[in-house]
């Protein structure tokens, strides 16, 4: 029998459970990567080994930790086929440990499955770095515990220091193809770090609390959350429990690193980063098939024969997360409210120790004890006592006995990042039996939405909940849990691991498709032959950062007079299409002695070589801009230098001549997000991050849509289209595949090819050209 630190809650759980699915489903959602003899291998990092470090007759032992780590990775790698990593290599784990260089100075970290790296740090770092910054400042900022947090410089400077120990350790060990997975807010730095060394290798990044509000995430320094946040980003896929954490997340890149998102993907410039919710779970098969071990059934019927009519249990950590005096409280609601229930339920409520040498945790405990104490005094009776209290661990078959037992798991966090004893008491319910009331707060409530789900810091919805489940016929019992079970069967601990390698694999297929692939010689002359032996040829320039450079005063950009003669001389031959965000006056004014076509704001007008009319694109809608007008209005007053133009089709806010270009950065984030959470679906507008610009207009047409029609009303044997901004994308993706795109610098885009600079657009244009006379 081997203690259980509540099954499998709280971080170092969260590890066992990582790797054990990682081992499994996801092997198999990478197959079509690098197999096994040419894949790398499986590097886990968390913050501690998974293993106790064992001497052994002068030897070192890998022991398996409570948890069942180990053993559940043996079992689960074994029938792997086509694996993603190599199955001829060890899995590797590199964690912190306990003991001291010297005394695992030449000894094997390594059993039949794992090789163990550890990780020294020094007692005063340590206590800084985990008990400091990561227990005193990100645990309670992430638990919505503000005013419990330290904020200590000493802090921060051991978790810069720790996050490096950790890098230093992989340096050791990396290998050219090696994935990389990093577990939880101890390490936020490290994928950073990693990528700055090592940036073709892959990395994954799990974080296994709640990621908090934007409001309580600013209350960091300002050096340090952007510390974090860039550190984070440093991995290809970053993962959190539920869509809300991920929409926290991604406002704090934009607001603190200026990155902005496309549907969870962050475009870095050079590589892609997704961001995604990934639910943590469970092992489904082993708590179902649980029910029906003689150990469990003879535990669950002790618990029967020895409690009351109905039974409640909870079990938790010691930690001001868990809601713990909240819970009994509510139940002290119950009790009062209630009394036609008194000397009929036992109240079974188990707190596992953790952290209790620390003054508030001992204070914490007292409260706990003494709440405990009263309310079994006000209610209980020599043959009664309503709350049966233990402070210990629990064993395994005998929490099983107790989950498999109890009429209801009462599970009250005021904040979880997703909370994995209510799935293991759903997954142990094999008699479809039993009742859930669950907290609100907990991640687990977006999906276990049959549970009765209160809100922890409400006593009588607490007590009017368990006075329901008690009620509850045992059909209806049923149908609730079954979904449940059904819902966590399919999304077990496997599916969630396979979820996340998943989406691994998928982002280096998207950074396939986006790869940067600079023109060389060769790639230049294969577009003039094209070109040259083509008899029907259209072309597509963007303007700002194409056609002219990008300049402080956009009134400035204007194009040369060599690329307008260029440009003339194409257009005698060809058909050429200056496609721009600029309005029509603008446009006029440049190339109105030109024979091209002109699309002004995105698609929104179209003005054709030969005419003297523009034509507004059938799809636009008007009665959209009173609306948006006074936000942007009220960001020109807050950002000096900033303005707002006005045109025909969009609003845009220009901040490249704000005074303070780092305020205006700020500013832009902002009204970006706000934007994006004021606008409603059915309004179709679309919000564009421009280069110093932040524009709005109607979704119904854009570059993309634009110069498609163009290109489906002609014949054309030669395509090309040059740009340089993200709105330039909707064309590149819009032309038919023989279309030569170019994407000018070295941002990930759908362009086939790329040109590093916008002076180098002449020089490309002129070569292409050259061999063709008038």
């Amino acid at each position: 029998m081997y203690d259980v630190l509540i099954g499998c809650i709280g971080a170092f759980c969260f590890y066992f459970v990582c790797l054990a699915q990682l081992l499994s489903a996801g092997f198999q959602s990478m197959e079509n990567l690098a197999q096994s003899e040419n894949s790398g291998r499986l590097i886990i990092v968390a913050y501690r080994l998974p293993f106790k470090l064992v001497m052994e007759n002068d030897e070192v032992k890998l022991i398996q930790n409570s948890g069942g780590l180990v053993s559940a990775v043996l079992s689960l790698v074994k029938d792997q086929e086509s694996a993603a990593f190599n199955q001829a290599e060890k899995i590797q784990w590199v964690g912190f440990s306990e003991n001291t260089a010297e005394e695992l100075e030449g000894q094997s970290m390594a059993n039949e499955s794992f090789q163990a790296h550890p990780v020294f740090i020094s007692d005063e770092t340590n206590e800084n770095y985990y008990e400091g910054f990561c227990n005193n400042l990100l645990w309670p900022l992430c638990h919505y515990f503000p005013s419990l947090a330290r904020f200590d410089d000493v802090y921060f400077e051991a978790y810069q220091e720790a996050n490096q120990l950790f890098f230093n350790k992989l340096d050791e060990i990396i290998q050219p193809g090696d994935v990389i997975w990093v577990q939880d807010y101890q390490l936020m730095l490290l994928p950073e770090l990693i990528r700055q060394k090592y940036p073709t290798n892959k990395i994954g990044f799990f974080f296994h609390i709640p990621f908090p509000s934007f409001e309580l995430f600013r209350l960091l320094p300002v050096h340090w959350r952007k510390m974090l946040v860039d550190g984070l980003l440093g991995a290809d896929v970053v993962g959190f429990h539920t869509n809300d954490y991920v929409e926290y997340f991604l406002k704090a890149a934009r607001l603190v690193s200026g990155y902005g998102n496309k549907l969870h993907y962050i475009n870095m410039s050079n590589r892609i980063v997704k961001v995604d919710s990934f639910p943590i779970s469970i092992d489904f098969n082993k708590f179902n098939e649980a029910y029906d071990d003689p150990e469990v059934a003879a535990a669950r019927y002790e618990a029967r024969q020895s409690l009351k009519e109905k039974i409640i249990f909870s079990v938790d950590r010691l930690d001001y997360s868990k809601g713990i005096i909240h819970r009994l409280r509510g139940y002290q609601r119950f009790l009062e409210r209630y009394p036609e229930w008194h000397e009929k339920v036992s109240f079974v409520m188990v707190v596992v120790p953790s952290r209790d040498t620390i003054e508030q945790y001992q204070q914490m405990k007292s409260d706990i004890d003494q709440t405990v104490g009263k309310i079994n005094a006000d209610f209980g009776n020599i043959y009664w006592q309503p709350i049966i209290y233990q402070y210990r661990s629990m064993a395994y078959t005998e929490m099983l006995g107790m989950y498999t037992a109890s009429d209801v798991a009462l599970i009250t966090p005021v904040r979880d990042g997703m909370n994995l004893v209510c799935k293991e008491y759903v997954a142990s319910r094999k008699d479809s039996k039993g009742v859930l009331i669950l907290s609100e707060m907990a991640g687990a409530a977006a999906e276990l939405g049959e549970a009765l789900i209160i809100n922890p810091l409400d006593r009588q919805d607490i007590a009017d909940s368990i006075k329901t489940a008690f009620e509850m016929p045992e059909e209806e019992q049923t149908k609730r849990m079954e979904a449940m079970r059904e819902r966590i069967q399919s999304y077990d601990v496997f599916a969630w691991t396979n979820d996340f390698f998943t989406q691994m694999t998928m982002l280096e297929l998207e950074h396939e498709r986006l790869r940067q692939v600079f023109l060389t010689t060769k790639g230049i002359d294969a577009i003039r032959q094209a070109y040259e032996s083509a008899s029907n040829r259209i072309l597509f320039f963007d303007y700002d950062g194409t056609l002219a450079p990008i300049v402080p005063d956009p009134a400035q950009a204007i194009i040369s007079e060599d690329i307008k003669k260029l440009l003339t001389e194409i257009a005698r031959r060809d058909t050429v299409v200056i496609v721009s965000g600029r309005d029509k006056e603008f446009l006029d004014k440049l190339f109105a002695d030109m024979p091209v076509h002109m699309i002004a704001e995105h698609g929104a007008l179209i003005k054709m070589k030969g005419s003297e009319t523009w034509q507004l694109n059938e799809s636009y809608e008007e009665n959209w801009k009173d609306s948006i007008r006074p936000i942007m209005d009220l960001y020109e007053k807050r950002c000096p230098g900033a303005f707002v133009e006005e045109k025909e089709t969009a609003l845009a806010w220009h901040y490249r001549t704000a005074d303070d270009k780092q305020y205006a950065t700020r500013r832009a984030q902002e009204l970006l997000w706000q934007l994006k959470n004021y606008i409603q679906p059915e309004l179709n507008l679309q919000v564009i991050d421009g280069s110093k610009v932040v524009e709005v207009k109607k979704t119904a047409f854009n570059k993309g849509t634009s110069a498609r029609t163009l290109v489906e009303n002609g014949e054309f044997d030669f395509v090309l289209a040059i740009g340089d901004d993200t709105t330039d994308e909707d064309m590149f993706e819009a032309l038919p595949d023989t279309a030569f795109t170019i994407k000018i610098g070295d941002d990930l885009s759908a362009a086939k090819n790329h040109i590093r600079s916008q002076e180098e657009v002449f020089h490309f244009l002129n070569f292409m050209v050259s061999s063709i006379g008038e």
